[in-house]
């Protein structure tokens, strides 16, 4: 497993370290906007509505711009590492297309956009802001567990995505062509699974008072659903390669 995730390392590295620097240029012109004062802030926040308007009644246009273009960044990234393991797996590097290693370089991937994303919006936010909300919040060390689980979690879908574009490529091969098709159709049939199961998690976290047993129900069938996705999509792909 260690040697599989070596052969795939470099190319994860420098997706990584691309992101980085995105982030991180991005957040030093944040900084010039900050001190020119083209970024503005808004201080009054919604009380009990749910979640979602608590957070942009704080956005001004400036800042609801900025943290577009990081949901921007945070897609391309996840996008980007669905699309390199296809990639490393049509070129049969070692590693590539095993479910644990989608999974591992998933979490991985998410883990990355989740720094990025930080990197940002530290940027978008003001100092003020900042502070009022750290002072509501746990300790470092609670929040780096919170981060690192929940880009696990990102990492199953991330990681059956991974697996259902190898399976693509793997069926391509087999057949010499209609990867597009094969493409489109495992989006559609994948994409209304994962669909309706976000629209039930987001339900269950934007709201005035959070249930954490629905949101936990919520959050363990996404789970279920993208090993489910994962684990066929591997079993599939076996049998077309035999």
């Amino acid at each position: 497993m260690l040697q599989q995730m070596k052969s795939m390392a470099r190319p994860y590295g420098a997706l990584f370290a691309l992101s980085l620097v995105v982030a991180l240029v991005a957040r030093v012109g944040l900084g010039v906007m900050d001190l020119t004062g083209t970024l503005s802030y808004d201080y009054i926040s919604a009380a009990d509505v749910p979640m979602l308007d608590v957070i942009c009644s704080i956005l001004t246009g400036s800042t609801l711009v900025a943290f577009m273009a990081l949901s921007g960044l945070v897609l391309v990234v996840s996008v980007a590492g669905v699309a390199l393991s296809g990639l490393l797996f049509e070129r049969g590097v070692a590693g590539a297309g095993k479910p644990a290693t989608a999974f591992l370089w998933g979490w991985a991937t998410a883990l990355v956009a989740l720094v990025c994303a930080l990197v940002m919006a530290s940027g978008i936010l003001s100092a003020v802001q900042v502070g009022s909300m750290s002072s509501k919040l746990p300790g470092t060390a609670v929040l780096l567990l919170a981060a690192v689980v929940f880009a696990a979690f990102i990492g199953t879908l991330l990681g059956a995505a991974s697996q259902v574009v190898c399976l693509c490529v793997a069926r391509a091969k087999a057949r010499g062509t209609g990867f597009g098709r094969t493409l489109v159709v495992a989006a559609l049939v994948c994409g209304l699974v994962v669909m309706l199961l976000t629209v039930g998690t987001f339900a269950s976290i934007n709201t005035a008072h959070v249930q954490l047993g629905v949101v936990g129900a919520w959050f363990a069938a996404d789970i279920v659903a993208n090993l489910a996705i994962l684990l066929g999509a591997t079993a599939l792909m076996k049998k077309v390669s035999a």
